[in-house]
Parts: C-alpha cells; structure tokens; sequence
C-alpha cells in the first residue's frame, strides 16, 4: 500500500490595494491647502452680506466656484511643474512624476475644475463671469513665474487673494476697500509663508534656474522678506476693523493671528528649519480659521 503526501495547495497571489481615486486626486491638488483660501473667501462673503443677506444657494456657488477655482490652479501646476518636481528628491513621489495619475486625467481634472469655476461664477453674476478671465490668467499664470521672476510668491498671494474679491463681487456687485484690504492682507500673507515653503526648495531651484526669493536672497533675507509681507499683511486686517467697522470679536482674531505668526517666524531660523512643516501648514490653517471665526462672530453679533 503506497502512501502519498499531500502536498500543500499554492496560495492564490494577493492583488496589492488599489488607492482610491479621488484620494489620489486630492493629493495631488492638496485639497486640505483649501484651508488657507477658503476661510477668507466666506469672511468677505459674511462682511458683504451686512444689511443686504446672503441666500444659502449663493452661499453654496461661492464655496463651489472656490473648490474649482483653487483645483484648477493646482492641476495645471502640478502639470507644469512635473518635470522639475520628477527631479527633485522632496516632489518626486507626488502622483503625476511617480505614475499615480497620468497627464491625461491631470488635465482632464483641470479642465473640468475650470468648467465648474466658470459656471458657478455664472451664476453668482455676469460680472463674477466676465471677471473668469482675468482670474484663470492669474490661477494658471503664477504656475510659470519661478521660471524667470522671484516675485513668483506675490504673484501666487495675488491669484489666491483674488478670491475674497471675487466673494464680495459676487455678493455685492461693486469693489471697495473692503475686499481691497482683505487682499492687501491674504495677498501679502500667501507670499509671506509660500518664501518660508521655498526655503526647501532653494538649492534645487538655483541648480535647476529657478527662481524665488530664497535662491535669491538665501535663508536670511528671505526671512525677512516674509517677516516684512506679513507685517503688511497684520497692517492691513488692523486697517480693516476701521473701514469695515468691526469691532471686539475681530480685533481679538487679528491679535490671535498676529501671535500665530509671530510664532511661525520664531520657529523658522537660519540655522533651524527642521520646523518648515510646522509653520508652513499647522500655524497658517490656524490664521485663516481664526480670522474667519472673528468676522462671523462680529457680524452676527452686530
């Protein structure tokens, strides 16, 4: 009588997880950045709205038309940029250089967030429509300035600050120093902190002909020069509470923020910038919430 050994049954190969699509698109787009953005957008849709309301669908297109408009930006840099970002050890994990979305669905992304953008701006107005225009220029346009102006960061705090005006536009109609001011403040905040981001960058960026302020000025002036951004950046929301009449519940927000960014600029050294991270995105989602949560709390108690 012959024995036989069983011999064991072969597992069947476990197929690697597939990543969630719209995750992989989030991260391309660093939708969670929308906190910096977003928050001044609804403070000067809040500001606007004294004495005349703001109607929830309103409210809703202006989220929208934000979301489109700040997607749209990031695809198209994403798309620009990938061949530098594919040489640079720190970028070139991210989704486009690495192969987790291809330049087709990149710019199918983009163009549909486009779409978005030019149709809640349709209804938000036919002045919010004529103004797209101007705003995907400067959206899409920021995405080529590194390649020969180190001005590159206030052309970034322009386009994003182009969205508090946009909010009020599209709730008011007109322009004043309102809106003036809040990009005055967002314009000179986002070029203050994306010179901290660059600081990263700005060996790469001197090798590869980049330009920023940092490959620029080095570490220190360019410390500086955001030290001096954001300095205008606290003028002009100081400024705001006496045009805008706000009161209490504001000025706390604006003395919270500028502590916020006191502290940013502390812990970013010459010698130290172990702590980039910590500033560029913990303390600055921190400004914008706050300073949102300041308007809506004076508005509404006023």
């Amino acid at each position: 009588m012959s024995s036989s050994t069983a011999s064991p049954q072969a597992s069947p190969p476990v197929a690697a997880p597939r990543s969630n699509p719209l995750l992989t698109f989030g991260r391309m787009v660093k939708f969670s950045h929308t906190v910096f953005a977003l928050p001044f957008a609804l403070a000067a849709a809040a500001l606007a709205a004294r004495g005349v309301g703001l109607p929830l669908p309103r409210l809703l297109a202006i989220v929208v038309a934000m979301a489109g408009a700040r997607t749209t930006a990031m695809g198209f840099n994403r798309i620009v940029d990938r061949q530098f970002d594919a040489k640079n050890p720190r970028t070139a994990g991210r989704e486009l250089p690495s192969g987790q979305v291809s330049l087709r669905a990149a710019w199918t992304m983009t163009i549909v967030s486009a779409g978005v953008f030019i149709a809640a701006a349709a209804y938000l107005g036919p002045l919010c429509l004529k103004l797209t225009p101007v705003a995907l220029l400067l959206l899409w346009g920021y995405s080529v300035t590194k390649r020969f102006t180190a001005l590159c960061h206030l052309v970034l705090g322009l386009a994003i600050a182009s969205g508090p005006a946009g909010a009020w536009i599209a709730v008011r109609g007109d322009f004043t120093w309102v809106p003036g001011l809040l990009m005055i403040a967002v314009g000179t905040w986002i070029g203050g902190f994306d010179i901290l981001y660059a600081l990263a960058d700005r060996d790469f960026d001197r090798a590869s002909g980049l330009h920023s302020i940092p490959a620029r000025l080095g570490i220190k002036g360019a410390l500086i020069v955001s030290g001096l951004l954001h300095v205008i950046t606290l003028a002009a929301l100081a400024t705001l509470a006496f045009v805008g009449g706000l009161g209490a519940f504001y000025l706390v927000a604006v003395a919270v923020a500028a502590a916020l960014l006191i502290w940013e600029h502390a812990i970013v050294r010459p010698n130290d910038l172990s702590r980039l991270n910590v500033a560029f995105f913990t303390l600055n989602g921190y400004v914008s919430v706050v300073l949102l949560a300041g308007v809506v709390a004076d508005v509404l108690i006023r």
